[in-house]
């Protein structure tokens, strides 16, 4: 980058600060430099800046608050296999996994109730369903609050299902605090993978309350255009198919280790649901 053009982005730091529009990432391709996202691929938890793996936790849990959720599951249908490193649009998709937005140029059905491509056995190989549903958050890492917002999305077995020993799947699990009139955002949240699982899933639990004194900080980072860009559904940056249903194929590279939350405990929050809902 010329000096001069460094200049221009430093003498207009507003630029910056709004964000990219949707337009802007269609022709980009969809992962810019600043594009940020947490990926359990592999069973593992990634941080993925501009595309690239920067870090990996090698611990199978990890730490986050919610700022930002999607108000519904989407959905995306491939066709063919997915292939490492092959970027394929998807030829179909919808943002409130309900109906094919108005932007698909061939919907595969009217409703995604009564798509073929939703029933059970249409996926590769006679396995789950062609069209796959993964729900869309916004998260920040509790020992960087102000920090970078990256993007989770989570794949229908991290999404539905039932509490299983205190963990739950990530809608029961918003249900859960729901029905304790406690907000996602107040809470620190450990996400944990299933180890009993063939794929990649991952079960959430409470950790601790946020402490009081980064409630504007979560505010703030929730109205942010990072968050609002994290939960919607773009077909440029949608994930793959089977990015987080099957095994990494190749070796990852190794990178410095994700930071994990190390913040002071404080309790409330509903005494941290109390305790679980007593597990």
């Amino acid at each position: 980058m010329s000096n001069e053009l460094a200049n221009f982005f430093e003498n207009n730091p507003a630029l910056i600060e709004q964000g990219l529009d949707e337009d802007t990432l269609a022709v980009a391709g969809g992962a810019t430099k600043g594009s940020k996202r947490i990926s359990i691929k592999g069973r593992v938890f990634r941080k993925i800046v501009g595309g690239k793996e920067v870090s990996v936790n090698e611990e199978n849990w990890m730490n986050v608050i919610f700022v930002k959720m999607a108000h519904e599951a989407s959905r995306t249908c491939y066709e063919g296999a997915y292939r490492e490193g092959e970027k394929t649009s998807p030829s179909c998709w919808s943002s409130d996994s309900k109906k094919p937005d108005p932007s698909v140029p061939t919907p595969a059905a009217a409703s995604c109730d009564n798509c073929p491509n939703s029933v059970k056995g249409s996926g590769q190989g006679g396995n789950g369903t062609k069209c796959k549903l993964s729900w869309r958050t916004a998260v920040v890492l509790p020992n960087d609050p102000a920090g970078d917002v990256y993007q989770l999305v989570l794949p229908a077995m991290s999404s539905f299902g039932k509490e299983e020993n205190g963990r739950w799947p990530f809608r029961p699990f918003i249900q859960m605090l729901a029905n304790n009139n406690v907000s996602a955002g107040k809470i620190i949240t450990k996400m944990q993978f299933d180890i009993k699982a063939p794929v990649p899933r991952v079960l959430f639990s409470p950790a601790q309350a946020v402490p009081p004194e980064l409630k504007d900080t979560i505010m703030k980072q929730s109205k942010s255009v990072a968050a609002e860009n994290a939960i919607k559904l773009t077909v440029f940056q949608a994930d793959s198919p089977d990015e987080v249903e099957a095994p990494a194929t190749t070796e990852p590279i190794k990178r410095e280790s994700v930071k994990k939350a190390a913040v002071e405990p404080v309790e409330d929050a509903t005494e941290i649901i109390k305790k679980w809902t007593k597990k």
